[in-house]
């Protein structure tokens, strides 16, 4: 392997969002300083295990941006020196409410050159619902925040088809993002995840139908296009050359390491976890196997997931041979109604079949 992708996983979060399975939690200073104790131990003993270097570090949650700015300039730096390349894209998810510019000054000084920030939407009102603290005006001035500390690659969170939404919201919302000048947008339509809030009391929520949100997911990728931001993935846009380096590795199915409580990792053919347990990984608890990965149907699920889809180059490289011809035959059901494209570049979805990509992938591959 040339590279791979670091995934460090901040569990830490100051209130727990209504739609939230992700594994985090309310901590107290300490239990913050040890968890970022047993991050940096980690990151030195892994720098003994690979000879090669990662040229993308993601620091995800939770809610990373619940440390302190000396804590992830710590993480980072000891990252950059143990395991990064030069040139490594180092990106930090952020909740908006309270983040002052002095917070995006000590970051980038430490290294970091991108910023993921939570807006899921600019309406106030759909943010109440969601849990969310800062308004539109907090928002627009921790963007311009993080410019001024010099960090211009800037990707905002959007969700569909949340509580009281609409189209015309939608518009708001991906209008407001247009004009902060950003480079990046990632857009997620609600799922209602079991032991959340919003399960349990989802015939309470004034939840848009399916249809709406299917209306809402074109219109949102046509109407981003218009506007300079490209679809390269279901739920990823970005202006040209600002794609997400990270994600496109889980995406190409390349090989990743995960640090945390709860992080996965996918290398030398292998998965491994981390357990759901914070304490766990301060003391030092080993990652559980989780067998192996990487194999032709795998790579195929993940790669039909990007726009320009799974190519008879890539298979070819990677595996070599073309894509099976069964595949081919599977494919050309979903042609005539535009969900899919079929040609001698390969196999490849369209944002009307991203909406039933479960069943089309499905039925491509089996």
């Amino acid at each position: 392997m040339d590279s791979i992708g670091l995934y460090i996983h901040i569990p830490f979060c100051n209130s727990k969002c209504p739609y939230c399975d992700f594994y985090s939690f309310r901590a107290d200073e300490g239990k913050k300083q040890s968890y970022v104790d047993a991050l940096i131990r980690e990151i030195k003993a892994k720098k003994q295990q690979f000879t090669c270097k990662a040229n993308t570090l993601y620091i995800g949650g939770g809610t990373p941006s619940a440390l302190s700015e000396t804590q992830l300039s710590e993480i980072v730096k000891t990252a950059t020196n143990e395991i990064l390349t030069a040139d490594a894209e180092i990106t930090v998810e952020c909740n908006p409410h309270g983040l002052k510019k002095e917070f995006f000054e000590a970051l980038k000084e430490a290294g970091v050159n991108r910023i993921s920030l939570g807006l899921q939407s600019a309406n106030d009102n759909e943010r109440r619902k969601l849990g969310r603290s800062a308004d539109r005006n907090e928002i627009a001035s921790v963007i311009s925040g993080i410019k001024s500390a010099g960090i211009k690659n800037i990707s905002l969170d959007v969700m569909l088809g949340i509580p009281d939404s609409t189209m015309e919201s939608l518009k708001d919302t991906l209008d407001f993002c247009i004009s902060q000048d950003i480079t990046h947008i990632s857009c997620y339509i609600l799922k209602l995840e079991e032991g959340t809030f919003f399960f349990k009391n989802q015939n309470k929520l004034n939840l848009p139908d399916e249809d709406t949100v299917c209306d809402m997911y074109l219109f949102m990728c046509d109407y981003l296009e218009k506007h300079g931001f490209t679809q390269y993935e279901i739920s990823n846009f970005a202006k040209k050359g600002f794609e997400s380096k990270h994600n496109l590795k889980y995406w190409n199915c390349e090989e990743y390491l995960g640090l945390g409580a709860a992080a996965h990792s996918f290398i030398d053919g292998k998965r491994f976890y981390y357990e759901r347990n914070a304490d766990s990984f301060i003391n030092g608890a080993s990652p559980v196997p989780d067998g192996e990965g990487g194999d032709f149907t795998e790579y195929a699920m993940l790669r039909l997931r990007i726009c320009e889809g799974l190519t008879e180059q890539g298979v070819n490289s990677r595996f070599g041979f073309g894509i099976p011809e069964k595949m081919r035959k599977n494919a050309e059901k979903f042609i005539p109604d535009g969900y899919a494209v079929s040609d001698g570049n390969g196999i490849r979805l369209t944002a009307k079949g991203f909406l039933i990509s479960n069943t089309v992938i499905s039925e491509l591959l089996y």
